[in-house]
């Protein structure tokens, strides 16, 4: 059906091209500019050109920091969209039962990073967490969850793992409810058991669902903040400091400006080329 006037949808898109200019781009252009600069918030700022990205390559900051994120950003996303799948497969049903446990799955997303990030603080205590006395009571070793640089990036996906799998598991549960039940019976009814017939009827049709799950659940990840700020403030050692909390790191606490606008220009390309990478693969094995 075609709009009575030409021009109707470009108003109707125009309050939401109005935020996006006035909150997305107009601060990415900001940044941008400042990023030619060397600024300190003390003083004026100097013309430096492209120093402050010459600097963040030639001393490896950028690629640590995008190793740490990445890794981070995989680790949640397979975790939680593995776990999200098997609790949409679980209480896919009618029930109190199950609506009880999607509800209690789903309320962790909706509660704030700083919550969760206290909640566990608590639980990943090496001394005196919930999990080191549990781990203590079994005879199980325990770690420094939070302070050994081989462990607290781990810790802290995990975490996030457990906040953002009940998102994964509405959106696997819509999918999962969308497709045709005659399809299932006619799998069954040429002899496809249970396995067979995720393998080549759920599955399947489940790759759109799948492929939004993953492009919204990594540009969540790539944007964490809260969890990293509170319980491990990026450490130890650099361990978890991820792109946002590095911005932060360069803003407020090593007043460099304009170092932290070039870093926020590098994260927005590492989003784009990231969220394409990952649709381009999706489409590709969509028209497979």
């Amino acid at each position: 059906m075609r709009p009575r006037r030409r021009f109707d949808p470009y108003w109707m898109m125009a309050p939401t091209a109005l935020l996006l200019g006035v909150f997305f781009f107009y601060p990415l252009v900001v940044a941008g500019y400042r990023s030619l600069f060397a600024w300190d918030l003390l003083t004026p700022p100097s013309y430096v050109g492209i120093d402050n990205y010459r600097s963040l390559f030639e001393s490896g900051e950028i690629w640590r920091t995008f190793k740490v994120t990445l890794l981070f950003s995989v680790v949640v996303v397979t975790g939680s969209m593995l776990l999200g799948l098997g609790l949409a497969l679980g209480l896919n049903r009618p029930g109190r039962w199950a609506a009880f446990v999607r509800s209690s799955v789903f309320s962790a997303y909706v509660v704030s990073w700083v919550s969760v990030a206290l909640l566990w603080l608590w639980v990943l205590d090496a001394d005196a967490g919930a999990l080191t006395h549990l781990l203590r009571k079994v005879g199980l070793p325990t770690a420094d969850w939070l302070g050994d640089p081989d462990v607290a990036l781990y810790a802290v996906a995990g975490v996030a793992i457990w906040k953002v799998a009940g998102y994964s598991m509405v959106l696997f549960i819509a999918g999962l409810q969308d497709i045709p039940h005659s399809l299932y019976e006619a799998a069954a009814l040429d002899g496809a058991r249970a396995p067979s017939r995720f393998l080549h009827v759920t599955w399947p049709l489940l790759r759109p669902t799948t492929a939004f799950v993953a492009t919204t659940s990594l540009l969540l990840t790539f944007q964490v903040f809260d969890v990293v700020r509170v319980m491990t403030q990026g450490g130890p050692v650099h361990a978890t400091t991820v792109f946002v909390y590095a911005i932060y790191e360069q803003i407020f606490l090593n007043l460099r400006v304009g170092r932290a606008s070039a870093e926020v220009v590098v994260f927005f390309f590492v989003l784009l080329t990231l969220t394409a990478l990952q649709l381009w693969v999706w489409r590709r094995r969509g028209a497979a």
